[in-house]
């Protein structure tokens, strides 16, 4: 290479043109070195906001999530991941809000089959008039298996990647659980009189036991539990026996508590105690308890629930429903117990929806209290999301979009006349959202649905099974 040198300043430039060149040549081997460090992975999903749950990073403008193996493995602006990453598959994120899957801590899949049965009816009438002598006539493994179907469905085009069920049939339950993709904590339903497949507490109890101990997941996502109906249909020595279980093989228990008022006065006069207390005296609140509804908590009552870190799950369309009242979520959060979101099971919601959980959740308690400044839209985000996940034990695994977390992730369309305009981004999942602005579910980096159509499930064969399920029921019922 000729290097033509000026008069006067000939050397210099030509040291700056052999430094220029050396820098060239350095930059040229960076630029190598790091498009060698370009990474591929399975999947990117990108976002316009990606809500990461993440109090240190909460929203991120024109972001995107790199997952591999199920794993997010980076999080950040979309330029910045598509610079480190490259992806088999990338989802666009534009008018889309991408943010953790909801956790439902609460509910019976199957019985959408029964939705709309038995409506406008007090708690206990409700279960001893209809629904135990309804499951007694018709739940058996069909019933579980096509109404386990039609639940997963409705919940993957919701946006739920995790749920807690109690129910019967757990393991035909989790088998339609594994196929379809979502994540479950799923209960064996124990009780003291004859049930479902059941005569009554022995071999129910002996059946969840089985399922604790045997179950093996083959994907990771169903973790079995035990699920004793309540305190006021289980006996306290079978409920001791139970805590005892639960204990030995570190298992979660998922149960009814404090729910309603004609339950406190059964226990109160069964055991001279409340229903917390009474379970608390059987060693429950020492494992891993994930307590449903919890509508009358005394004072002392919720001090201990925080103190023994019990995930409480607030159902507030549910108790309304069954006018069991609304639970004090307001005080348990400010004395630190762990509360999450859920939609009880279809026949006393009617749905799965947890979006409509999630709003009500934020507005019943400001119009009760006369407070306007309770359950903000970033609580209550928290609550059905990262929150619910710490609520159910699964804190672990999901709740929020960091790296590390299993891939459990929601985009929502933006596009709606009811999503624009859009200034704050929290507020709008809160208090705007519907569970038809879901448009992409992933659970461990599996997409179950993808532009809205569910990938992982046949609608129209669910739908014609499940109505057929339904004429039968009806026909049975009008030959009465």
């Amino acid at each position: 290479m000729r290097i033509k040198i000026k008069t006067g300043i000939g050397t210099m430039s030509y040291v700056r043109l052999l430094i220029s060149g050396f820098i060239m040549s350095l930059s040229m081997q960076t630029s190598l070195a790091s498009s060698e460090k370009i990474k591929t992975v399975d999947l990117i999903v990108q976002g316009r906001y990606v809500v990461t749950m993440d109090p240190e990073n909460l929203v991120i403008e024109y972001g995107a999530v790199a997952v591999n193996d199920g794993v997010i493995v980076a999080v950040g602006s979309a330029p910045d991941i598509a610079a480190d990453f490259t992806a088999k598959k990338e989802i666009d994120g534009k008018d889309r809000i991408l943010l953790p899957g909801l956790v439902n801590g609460h509910t019976h899949a199957a019985m959408v089959l029964f939705r709309g049965m038995a409506d406008d009816l007090p708690l206990m009438e409700w279960l001893q008039n209809y629904i135990f002598p309804m499951e007694a006539r018709f739940v058996d493994p069909e019933f579980i298996e096509v109404g386990m179907k039609l639940a997963c469905l409705e919940m993957i085009r919701g946006g739920t990647t995790s749920f807690v069920d109690m129910y019967f049939y757990a393991d035909r339950g989790a088998a339609v659980i594994e196929s379809c993709g979502l994540r479950a904590i799923l209960g064996s339903s124990s009780i003291d009189f004859p049930s479902p497949g059941f005569k009554g507490w022995d071999d129910s109890f002996a059946a969840a036991v089985k399922f604790v101990k045997n179950y093996k997941s083959r994907s990771g996502r169903v973790t079995p539990a035990f699920a004793p109906h309540s305190p006021y249909t289980v006996s306290a020595e079978h409920m001791a026996q139970l805590s005892k279980a639960a204990t030995e093989l570190n298992a979660p228990i998922t149960t009814h508590l404090s729910e309603d008022r004609a339950e406190l006065a059964l226990i109160l006069d069964r055991y001279n105690t409340t229903p917390i207390k009474h379970v608390a005296s059987l060693g429950l609140l020492g494992n891993k308890l994930i307590a449903a509804h919890v509508v009358h908590p005394t004072d002392e009552e919720i001090k201990l629930l925080a103190k023994y870190k019990v995930g409480v799950i607030h159902n507030p369309t549910s108790n309304l429903k069954t006018a069991a009242g609304i639970s004090p979520v307001p005080e348990m959060l400010k004395q630190g117990v762990r509360v999450g979101l859920g939609t009880d099971g279809a026949v006393s919601n009617n749905d799965l929806d947890m979006w409509e959980e999630i709003r009500l959740a934020a507005l019943l308690h400001k119009g009760v209290n006369y407070d306007a400044t309770l359950m903000p839209a970033e609580v209550v985000m928290h609550m059905a999301t990262k929150g619910g996940a710490e609520a159910v034990g699964l804190d672990h695994l999901v709740g929020d979009i960091v790296v590390g977390k299993r891939a459990d992730l929601i985009q929502l369309d933006l596009s709606g006349p009811h999503m624009t305009p859009l200034y704050d981004v929290i507020s709008h999942l809160v208090y705007a959202a519907r569970s038809g602005d879901v448009v992409t579910t992933i659970v461990d980096g599996h997409i179950l649905m993808e532009d809205g159509k569910v990938l992982t499930l046949d609608a129209g064969d669910i739908r014609q099974k499940a109505n057929d399920i339904a004429a039968r029921i009806t026909r049975a019922l009008s030959r009465e």
